[in-house]
């Protein structure tokens, strides 16, 4: 182990969504903060043009996670982009902003996680936020992440819209207002053109702190825990092994893969599992790595009868969120997205010219988990996240393959449309349970892995605190007990500045109970 140990009163491992906004307001608060990021700098022209995002899968900035054969999908491999490079998976996405339904963070509070209700984390949503329609009862402004409206909209963007209309779906100005149900156009994280990462939004004006250590290409091995409390954190990087020291709290937030890997490779996990790789246990967490569970997504493809233009924004632009005929709940369990490109979520083959209406739904009910595969850091986990295992899962991306039919093939698509390309053919419910087992892939929005909560399975407290172990918190999507309906890096991020205010009066209290103390003494 090398002898350069560098302290700061706060380690962030991952320099993702939450973790951007947590350094922020640390640094904000007067406190030195070192993150640990195992990615590079975000430097890659790709990162920051809206239309860049397809060229960065399977790149030197992604992760690149590949699961284990899905035995409900045709024993299919599917691959997931998570990002590794400073703003994480928000250096990678497709740059919606949806923060889902209120009534999914009201079940999270109902559940245990108490804090965390709609109106409680409405204000953290909006404090981060500069939308470009200025403050209203939804949305805040002078945040330090923009947010903005699709304006030079494309034209089959706008198509989609239109044939949803036409078969009685009301269109939605705001997806994140008083109606999630309905069709419209998405709002984005993006600012004057380029990609709004979290690292860009709350980091990079900050970089020159004299309070901030960041470190690039940083594979964390371990959370060092000693006497119960976590202390420091050993990580690897290309000029050898180090040590970095936490004098209040180390935070991970190294995402659905990597915070509960982590977490594992420190001894923080299923006793008996890690016995097996020879790890020892220094917290018998039974939890860790289980409750995986991801948004699903499929292609409805159609090939275009001509070479259609280029988009100005994010590819991205129009969606629908719809209740499946599974469902009575208020809160939409269908997500489906329109993309102007081809985009075969199995990797299967596509036309030259086309676009894609994407069944999605975003209530899942399977769960999965991830394992160790090794004690080694540099081997990837076992991923398993047992997709369309629930047959409600099944049923209701059905259910939104023949919605997005319909929508294709009405008239508003007729200057586009030469023929549908993906599924081809298929007529019936049976036929389209085939295929969407064989075609069903990630909707880039896993969570779950560290679950927030007070039951035997939840790893961290309501406060975000892992269970047994002082000083070590994670904040990122692996706490989320059930994900949220919609897009996952708006919820990321609030996360981060929910984080940080659990953090900041943490350090209030022992601050105070510190002058207490010695008040006492001096006495």
């Amino acid at each position: 182990m090398a002898n350069n140990t560098i302290a700061s009163d706060y380690i962030i491992i991952g320099a993702g969504s939450s973790g951007s906004v947590i350094a922020r307001r640390l640094l904000d608060a007067g406190y030195s903060v070192h993150v640990l990021e195992a990615g590079s700098a975000d430097t890659d022209p790709n990162i920051h043009s809206p239309q860049g995002w397809p060229a960065l899968l399977t790149g030197a900035n992604d992760w690149a996670v590949m699961t284990t054969p899905q035995k409900h999908a045709n024993n299919r491999v599917l691959y997931w982009p998570r990002g590794k490079v400073l703003g994480g998976s928000s250096s990678l996405n497709g740059m919606i902003y949806i923060r889902g339904h209120r009534n999914d963070y009201d079940v999270w509070a109902a559940n245990g996680a108490a804090g965390w209700s709609w109106d409680e984390v409405l204000p953290l949503f909006k404090r981060s936020e500069d939308h470009a329609d200025g403050a209203n009862e939804f949305h805040g402004e002078g945040g330090p992440l923009h947010v903005e409206r699709i304006i030079n909209r494309h034209p089959t963007a706008q198509a989609f819209v239109d044939a949803a209309k036409a078969l009685g779906h009301a269109e939605t100005e705001d997806f994140n207002g008083s109606r999630m149900t309905g069709v419209g156009f998405n709002h984005t994280t993006t600012r004057a053109g380029k990609r709004a990462s979290a690292w860009q939004s709350f980091m990079a004006p900050l970089l020159d702190h004299p309070g901030l250590t960041v470190t690039t290409g940083a594979l964390v091995t371990r959370i060092v825990v000693a006497s119960g409390r976590a202390i420091a954190v050993e990580y690897q990087s290309a000029d050898g092994e180090h040590r970095a020291a936490a004098n209040s709290e180390v935070v991970l937030s190294a995402g659905a893969i990597g915070s509960p890997q982590i977490l594992l490779l420190s001894g923080i996990g299923p006793k008996n599992e890690l016995q097996r790789l020879g790890i020892a246990s220094v917290a018998d967490l039974p939890g860790v790595g289980e409750n995986l569970h991801d948004h699903l997504l499929a292609g409805n493809i159609y090939e275009a009868s001509q070479p259609l233009a280029a988009g100005k924004h994010n590819l991205l632009e129009s969606q629908l969120y719809a209740h499946s005929k599974q469902t009575d709940e208020e809160a939409p369990d269908l997500q489906p997205l329109f993309l102007h490109l081809p985009y075969p979520t199995d990797g299967g083959a596509a036309p030259a010219h086309g676009y894609t209406i994407a069944p999605g739904i975003v209530r899942p009910r399977s769960r999965g988990s991830l394992r160790l595969a090794s004690a080694d850091p540099t081997v990837a986990p076992v991923v398993d996240p047992n997709i369309l295992a629930d047959e409600y899962d099944v049923e209701a991306l059905v259910d939104a393959v023949e919605i997005c039919r319909e929508i294709g093939q009405q008239d508003a698509f007729a200057p586009f449309r030469k023929s549908e390309f993906s599924p081809s053919g298929v007529a019936n419910r049976d036929t389209l349970r085939e295929f969407v087992r064989q075609v069903a892939g990630t909707y880039h929005h896993q969570v779950g892995t560290c679950k927030m909560g007070i039951d035997d399975l939840s790893v961290v407290d309501p406060e975000l605190r892992v269970h047994g172990i002082a000083g070590l918190r994670v904040a990122d999507a692996s706490i989320i007990p059930s994900v949220p309906s919609g897009n996952t890096n708006a919820p990321a991020i609030m996360i981060g500045e929910k984080a940080a205010d659990l953090i900041l009066s943490a350090a209030t209290h022992n601050s105070a109970s510190d002058e207490t103390i010695l008040a006492a003494t001096a006495n």
